[in-house]
């Protein structure tokens, strides 16, 4: 008697388990539905949409979208969550569109708990696109184009350690056959935009021109590539619907980029550059990533912009526009949004004096424009659909650009990163 009882507690317990297994598995399924389609209201004073300063309004997310962005009524009736920030600022994720992260060893997190949603790797191991959900996303150029024995492999050497020569911050080629091999390789790793060097060196302040801890840098002029294997890169990248930017510092290398038929220029350049060469490239629509923070101690960066933004300016028909870059990687910059690079970029682009528009423009060259520079037109919006990137800092970052610096809150693709506002009233 004693015996069957044994059994049948066994039996029992083990039903129970089961029984109990199955009930925490269903309600671990039904949480992460519940974490997939949640959705959320955010109310501030002051929404940045990516294109407009909206005032009393509210942006809906659920799960990794953005559902809509408007009149906070209309938008609260949508969804039983909503944070309301007060006197904030909110905004989609912020694009860096020029950076060094992974030949840098920059952690990834510390990037996007500071408002930078989304990077641009260019320059350094090739790697396929990744995160965006919870993690930084990542773009990756791959290793720079370069002359044999010139620029970049000249100051950073390989560094990787590895004999893979697509693991390193710039990739040699002699002849044309090897530059389309090496572009048709690098839209096959994961590419999303070729970079080429075309870097004699030289120019006074310039970071490259420093010794990086290598000793000093090897004299100049360096090697760089012919007119021949420019063109024969560009043409190769557009055939595969990939766009080319340039490393360029001075009118070589400027002159170069235009007879080539380069889409952008990876900074503006160090020195300064005859005015013949900046009217033929905004006649050409050359993109423009601006990295004037960490070039300050260049001779000719700032009248460059300064030139380049009055000749855009009285050229309507141009496509030329100005994308924020700050150049994550160099010590002298933050890892980041960088207050000062747009700071610099308002004052530098800006007439006699500071329209409002002029703002919205900086605003825009880190979000919407940026976004689509990089061929994704709904990144760095508010728009439906867009990626429920957002971050929100408390007053006017409109007027404060430091705020944005360190976000209140952060979030990547729908997931809250940081959230110094959590402890305010939910409704």
């Amino acid at each position: 008697m004693i015996k069957n009882n044994k059994n049948l507690s066994t039996r029992h317990l083990t039903l129970m388990f089961i029984f109990l297994m199955f009930f925490m598995s269903s309600s671990s399924f039904a949480e992460n539905n519940q974490k997939k389609d949640h959705c959320m209201v955010l109310v501030a004073d002051r929404i940045f949409d990516g294109f407009n300063l909206l005032e009393d309004a509210a942006v809906l997310f659920k799960g990794n979208k953005i559902i809509q962005t408007g009149d906070q009524i209309t938008v609260r009736e949508k969804c039983n969550l909503t944070l309301d920030l007060g006197d904030a600022t909110i905004l989609p994720g912020f694009i860096e569109s020029h950076a060094h992260l992974a030949i840098q060893n920059i952690p990834h997190d510390k990037v996007l708990r500071h408002g930078i949603t989304t990077v641009r790797d260019t320059g350094g191991p090739l790697q396929k696109p990744r995160g965006g959900q919870g993690s930084l996303r990542v773009l990756s150029a791959g290793p720079i184009i370069q002359a044999i024995d010139g620029y970049p492999l000249n100051i950073f050497g390989h560094g990787t350690g590895t004999h893979d020569p697509y693991d390193a911050v710039g990739i040699a080629v002699a002849t044309v056959e090897e530059a389309e091999k090496v572009v048709k390789d690098l839209v096959a790793g994961g590419s999303t935009i070729i970079k080429i060097a075309l870097e004699p060196g030289g120019e006074t302040g310039a970071p490259w021109m420093s010794s990086h801890g290598h000793g000093e840098p090897p004299q100049t002029p360096w090697p760089i590539l012919p007119l021949e294997i420019v063109k024969a890169i560009v043409n190769k990248a557009h055939s595969l619907n990939k766009r080319v930017m340039a490393h360029v510092g001075e009118n070589i290398g400027v002159e170069l980029a235009l007879e080539g038929g380069v889409d952008e220029w990876a900074h503006i350049p160090c020195a300064e550059i005859r005015e013949d060469l900046l009217h033929r490239a905004v006649a050409q629509n050359v993109t423009f990533v601006t990295t004037v923070d960490t070039l300050s101690a260049c001779s000719g960066v700032h009248g460059n912009v300064h030139k380049l933004a009055h000749i855009m300016a009285h050229n309507s028909d141009s496509k030329s526009k100005f994308i924020y870059g700050s150049e994550i990687g160099h010590d002298n910059v933050p890892w980041g949004i960088n207050g000062e690079e747009m700071r610099l970029l308002l004052h530098l682009t800006s007439g006699e004096s500071i329209e409002f528009t002029d703002v919205l423009n900086v605003f825009k060259s880190v979000t919407s424009t940026a976004g689509k520079n990089l061929n994704k037109p709904l990144l760095g919006t508010l728009s439906p659909n867009a990626p429920a990137d957002i971050i929100a800092v408390r007053g006017n970052a409109f007027e404060r650009f430091k705020l944005l610096e360190y976000p209140d809150l952060v979030i990547s693709g729908g997931h809250i990163i940081i959230n110094e506002f959590k402890h305010d009233k939910k409704h």
